[in-house]
């Protein structure tokens, strides 16, 4: 006798038996023959060594042994129904967690946007957001912490992850109202490099890019002052402590009340910022939803607050 064999089918046949009353109703609900339901009944009875129903030639009750099992039935049946609406709602993505890494400008400037839809259309579902600089990012989609991420350049070096571009982010030049950027024009970036400067920090997408444009010059970038955060770069600007180049998507990040923002001419460079992922792993349905909402979110290439004083010239 082996009570550990029940199977979600029995469970259902009882409970749909003890509602219809007949072996022919309960048939017609089950969508089987009466035939083949007594056959089950019956040989769950022989299973559990015990009589479920008492059957006359019309009517069929729960015995007392029957009214235990009904009640243990229901609940593993509404147990089994929880399960399957619950991994209904994973696979539609209405319920889930998704965790996205990103840069500091993208999580601040372009993602914004991005999950306001997201979250409109999916509000149960629980965001993480980890915002990181590029090395960070890529570690943290190779060790799996997040799902997807957004950083700027290529990983053609990097077998196990796969980038899919978003959008370029043009460099502008930055600085105080009344400093070196004070005349309302466009700067030549040999201008620009002369002043100074003040750098992102060696390791940064944004110092890569800097540093590719002065190669271009053939004149090496000697900043002022270098730093790890945009934070602390936009504060030495508003101090007056010199200029800096920055992607437009960075600017929200900025004191933006205390700054000028000026075109560059020459900088030959744009910031390609991308999604990445694990190659060859299937991605959850919270995020496939997610870049179902991005693709179809137009992407703004222009990134100018309204706190920002941007006066450019016509020499873009």
């Amino acid at each position: 006798m082996n009570r550990n064999n029940m199977s979600l089918s029995d469970y259902t046949a009882v409970l749909t038996l003890q509602e219809a009353g007949s072996f022919r109703a309960a048939a017609e609900a089950l969508r089987i023959s009466p035939s083949a339901l007594s056959r089950q009944i019956s040989a769950l009875e022989d299973q559990l060594g015990t009589r479920l129903f008492d059957r006359d030639t019309r009517n069929v009750k729960l015995t007392a042994s029957g009214t235990v099992l009904a009640r243990i039935a229901a609940r593993m049946v509404n147990t089994a129904q929880d399960a399957h609406a619950e991994f209904d709602a994973h696979l539609s993505a209405r319920h889930g967690q998704l965790t996205i890494a990103g840069l500091p400008s993208v999580t601040a400037a372009f993602l914004p946007q991005i999950l306001r839809r997201f979250t409109s259309k999916y509000p149960d579902i629980d965001l993480k957001i980890i915002d990181a600089l590029s090395e960070s990012v890529i570690e943290v989609i190779e060790t799996g912490r997040a799902e997807i991420g957004f950083t700027a350049g290529t990983l053609s070096t990097r077998s196990r992850l796969a980038f899919q571009p978003v959008m370029d982010d043009a460099f502008v030049a930055i600085g105080a109202p009344d400093g070196p950027l004070e005349e309302d024009r466009a700067y030549d970036w040999s201008e620009l490099v002369e002043m100074p400067f003040i750098a992102m920090a060696q390791g940064t997408s944004v110092r890569e890019l800097l540093d590719g444009a002065c190669l271009r010059l053939n004149r090496p970038l000697s900043p002022r002052f270098e730093v790890a955060h945009l934070a602390t770069a936009g504060a030495l600007v508003a101090e007056g402590l010199g200029i800096t180049a920055l992607p437009e998507l960075t600017l929200p990040v900025l004191p933006t009340e205390r700054l000028v923002q000026r075109s560059i001419i020459g900088f030959g460079a744009r910031r390609r910022i991308g999604l990445v992922r694990q190659t060859g792993r299937s991605l959850s349905p919270a995020a496939s939803a997610f870049l179902e909402v991005l693709s179809e979110t137009p992407v703004k290439s222009k990134h100018s607050p309204v706190g920002i004083r941007a006066r450019r010239s016509g020499n873009h």
